[in-house]
């Protein structure tokens, strides 16, 4: 028999560790021929010979899992499984779990098998009939392999092949495959130009860190750079421009490497998908020859070693003969590698270590190594130097790639405007439901913020279309929170599945405690072996509840299963807890999840808590079984408890954080008399610095509206903007102290501020406004608050932009008799001295207004001589007047400070940073000398000698508590 090659750089005994429990014939000609394959053509054979194999083993399975947990590689959990199968009648299911579960399980596993294979042959025809053909073909069974993988003749031209490889791509790419739950049939298929719609792809920093959980940031920070993409201030490139041609140049560097990431669900896999599909039908890249698109989650199969050559052949095997020729020319070859964080291996680019040792480095793609070596040696253009390399991954892993030889980074921000709707109608077939679908989430706070992602989109029209859709009639309440809309996502897939499995709540329960591990383990992709640890296998009922990943095809030779959503496998998780027989570690297992930090548990402690509101329950109830109380019970006190202690809790960013994310379980969890309980009585909320979603804004409101002692409410650079705002707006009216200050509330958000003003039952006395890039276009609606308003005392506007024609408009408002203005800051406004004639008005006629700020400004002495004249009035209630920076001279001195002697009342003056000299000092001393009622004065950062500051100094020892500053 002809001696087996062995791999190029294969110089390992590759003989198992562990010597097998049973005797194996050492003359036997198949036992030597395994004995010299290597790792990897070991995996071959069995990705070759599994279809086969399956039928082959169907008598002899429970002997191979039992030999297969003697020489522990299963589990008895495992080998338990297979034996069940087979006591069912379910023999082919048997042996397709066997050979999944080697697969998963590595080398050792698959050569401990083969040898296995050997020794139960007899009495297997099937079995024997493919030892012997691997034997008689000796050596040559891997170049059979290699041949015969593709049964189709390949063309010999390279540009036939390339053709052949078009049209591979194409027909794999042109349908999208998408999961259903409201009809029987498991999956729809689109095709990809009538489905896909456009997301927006922009050009980002690389600084940007992750902190907290990524649904939750991303969410957070989305609206952020819509604003900036809408202003223009960030490029926005579509999908096509990621790579420019070879003769274009970034930086005198060409584009040969792009990273793309986005949260799950953003689209990344199905913009892959476009590129593939538009390369394969020739609309963009031309410059390219072959793109060879991967997926992690199937790398994660290959196990062993492996060369470039041999890892395309496993997923393009009519490439054969050709693949020698392609490596002349790297340039004209993309490489496409999807779902980073989905990868089990680590491809660490900052190790330096891979740079000098030989067993790291891959610069041949002939060259046996791992697969993570392969993908960082083409990323650091160190293999097949030229060659172009696209990466995508969730944010959670783009620290991976930070020091990588990237080009151009990418972020996928969603749907972007009208492009929700568009994709609302691509969902239904009925326009009429699109059309209410969307009407409801548009109305919905919540739900509207989160279908920025199409994968939520997805979630939401698959719960909420049958509310929208002709059926029985009855009454039903359609979904408002997060937590009820997931149940209704559950209840669909229990309506129209259900019945195929005999108890689903133990099934759910199992799922469940296999999710919660998951997140704790940051793991989303799960195996056989999974299910199994968790007391459960594949069914017919699994396969429409988590979407299979990995179908047996070229690509993998393994399944594997994910939750169609990070969020969804989030609530099977906190549904567990409520199904599981004893909840009385509930309150542990709860405390622990939310001091964990990073934010890994805080949707799934929002879905505990809304879980234990009759709403969400009494969906799932109907099939489920009814929920424990003493869970419900337990989780309430829970809340009750976390709500309570973070009230106070405001002092740093992280406290801030755990309070808001309090509120969020309260309202989740719909539970009046709880929130009565723990927040009827509440006077502050306190977020100064945080950064708030508009979902964060809905339940604050929603938590404001139960206060019935609401005072202050301190939300300044919280970058709430408009959006957040008009979640607010209902319950603005309420508070006492409202600080809104440095959030970007444009002048929509006055607006919006006016309507709460003009609320008869309005509370506010003090709106501190500033540096929200307020202009004169506010200036109407606010002046007309202002003339019916009858609480608000302080009105804060500095550094804004309103100019002399927005406070033009305001002192008119001033006028009226009505307002109760006491304060008013206006400084850094923009304003002359053009304004200051309708202020000067003002100051005659107002009775409230005592303080007035107006530092900042360009006034100058013409525009303080007018004020000079009105403070004279004999009725003018100023106390408070700072003008420091107002550009005002010794020209204005006399007639301001002569004006102040006789104002009488005046307590506070500023007239810093401005340019009086040695000239004004006798007006300054005879105001001082004779304004009895004056305690401070501040001259600092003028023109004054020494000499003058020390004699103005002097002064306030004649003047027991007056404050002179120089």
């Amino acid at each position: 028999m002809a001696e087996v090659q062995e791999g190029s750089n294969s110089g390992e005994d590759p003989t198992p560790a562990k010597k097998m429990k049973m005797d194996i014939d050492p003359n036997s000609a198949i036992t030597e021929l395994l004995k010299k394959c290597d790792d990897y053509r070991l995996f071959r054979l069995i990705k070759f010979y599994q279809d086969r194999l399956e039928q082959a083993i169907e008598e002899g399975v429970e002997r191979l899992s039992l030999m297969l947990k003697d020489s522990d590689h299963f589990s008895e959990q495992e080998n338990q499984k297979v034996t069940e199968l087979t006591e069912k009648r379910s023999r082919a299911d048997s042996s397709k779990l066997l050979l999944n579960l080697v697969m998963e399980k590595g080398s050792q596993a698959r050569r401990v098998m083969w040898e296995s294979l050997v020794k139960i042959c007899d009495g297997l025809p099937k079995l024997d009939e493919i030892l012997k053909e691997i034997q008689e073909r000796g050596s040559d069974s891997f170049d059979y392999m290699d041949t015969a993988q593709d049964l189709s003749e390949v063309p010999s031209q390279l540009e036939d092949v390339q053709q052949k490889h078009k049209d591979t791509l194409r027909e794999q790419t042109e349908t999208l495959r998408v999961n259903s739950i409201l009809i029987k049939e498991t999956v729809k298929l689109f095709q990809l130009v009538d489905h896909y719609a456009e997301l927006s792809v922009i050009s980002i920093p690389r600084d940007i860190q992750l902190v907290e959980h990524e649904l939750l940031a991303r969410s957070r920070e989305h609206d952020v750079w819509r604003e900036k993409h809408l202003r223009k201030e960030m490029e926005k490139i579509q999908p096509e421009q990621l790579f420019q041609s070879s003769s274009t140049e970034t930086e005198g560097k060409p584009r040969r490497s792009a990273a793309v990431s986005g949260v799950q669900g953003i689209g990344k896999t199905t913009m892959v998908q476009k590129i593939v599909y538009d390369w394969a039908i020739g609309k963009i890249y031309p410059h390219f020859q072959f793109v060879f698109s991967f997926e992690f989650r199937d790398l994660n199969v290959i196990n062993c070693k492996i060369n470039l050559r041999n890892l395309i052949l496993t997923f393009y095997p009519y490439l054969f003969n050709v693949l020698g020729e392609l490596w002349k020319n790297p340039e004209g070859l993309l490489f496409i590698f999807d779902g980073l964080d989905k990868f089990k291996n680590s491809v660490n680019f900052a190790d330096s270590q891979r740079n000098i040792e030989p067993k790291s480095m891959c610069t041949d793609p002939e060259f046996q190594c791992e697969v993570s070596d392969i993908v960082y040696s083409l990323i650091q253009n160190k293999l097949l130097p030229g060659c172009s390399v696209l990466v995508t991954s969730r944010p959670t892993a783009l620290q991976l790639l930070e020091k990588a030889e990237i080009n151009v980074w990418a972020e996928i921000l969603g749907f972007v405007g009208e492009k929700r709707k568009e994709y609302f109608n691509k969902i239904f077939e009925d326009q009429t439901v699109a059309a209410a679908v969307f009407k409801h989430v548009e109305e919905n706070e919540i739900l509207y913020t989160m279908s920025y992602n199409p994968s939520y989109c997805w979630i939401l029209g698959l719960s909420l279309g049958p509310f929208f859709t002709q059926g029985d009639g009855k009454e039903q309440q359609v979904p408002k929170t997060i937590t009820q809309l997931y149940s209704q996502y559950i209840y669909n897939i229990l309506k129209n599945h259900g019945q195929e499995i005999e108890n689903p709540r133990d099934v759910f329960l199992k799922i469940g405690e296999m999710a919660f591990a998951g997140i704790s383990e940051k793991k989303t992709v799960f195996t056989n072996e999974d299910l199994i640890k968790y007391g459960t296998q594949p069914s017919h009922f699994l396969s429409h509840f988590l979407e299979e990943l990995l179908e047996k095809d070229d690509s993998a030779q393994s399944v594997a299963y994910t939750f169609p959503h990070l969020t969804i496998q989030e609530f099977v998780a906190a549904l567990a807890q409520f199904l599981t027989p004893d909840p009385k570690d509930i309150g542990k297992l709860l405390g622990e999840a939310h001091s964990k930090e990073g934010g890994r548990f805080e949707i799934f402690l929002r879905f505990v808590s809304g879980l234990s509101s009759p709403q969400s329950a009494q969906p799932l109830e109907e099939f489920l079984g009814p929920f424990l109380q003493q869970t419900s019970s337990r989780v309430i006190d829970w809340v009750k408890e976390k709500v309570k202690g973070q009230l106070g809790n405001t002092k740093s960013k992280i406290g801030k954080r755990n309070h808001m994310n309090t509120l969020h379980y309260l309202s989740e969890s719909q539970n009046k008399v709880l929130a009565q309980s723990t927040v009827g009585s509440v006077e502050t909320f306190k977020f100064c610095g945080l950064r708030l979603t508009p979902i964060d804004c809905v339940v604050l409101s929603h938590v404001i509206g139960l206060c019935n002692t609401i005072k202050h409410l301190n939300l300044e650079n919280c970058f709430i903007q408009y959006e957040g705002l008009q979640r607010l707006g209902p319950v603005l009216y309420k508070c006492r102290e409202l600080r809104l200050g440095r959030n970007k509330l444009g002048d929509l958000g006055v607006k919006l501020l006016s309507e709460a003003l003009r609320n008869p039952d309005c509370k506010i006395q003090k709106l501190e406004l500033k540096s929200n890039a307020l202009t004169d276009a506010c200036a109407e609606d606010l002046a007309s608050a202002l003339g019916t308003n009858q609480s608000l005392a302080i009105l804060s506007l500095s550094n804004n932009k309103l100019g002399d024609s927005g406070v033009k408009l305001l002192s008119a408002a001033l006028k009226n008799p009505d307002c109760k203005i006491q304060t008013l800051v206006l400084k850094n406004n923009s304003l002359t001295n053009s304004c200051t004639e309708d202020l000067a008005s003002t100051l005659g006629t107002n009775r409230s207004l005592t303080d007035l700020i107006l530092g900042g400004n360009k006034l100058g002495d013409s525009g303080v001589k007018l004020l000079s004249a009105a403070l004279r009035n004999p009725d003018c209630k100023i106390q408070k007047l700072l003008l420091w920076d107002v550009g005002i001279t010794d020209s204005c001195a006399e007639d301001l400070t002569s004006a102040l002697s006789a104002n009488r009342i005046l307590t506070d003056l500023n007239l810093g940073s401005n340019a009086f000299t040695d000239r004004s000092v006798p007006a300054f001393c005879n105001l001082i000398q004779t304004c009895r009622s004056l305690k401070w004065i501040w001259l600092g950062r003028n023109r004054f000698s020494p000499s003058k500051k020390r004699h103005l100094k002097l002064l306030q020892n004649s003047r027991p508590g007056l404050s002179v500053e120089v």
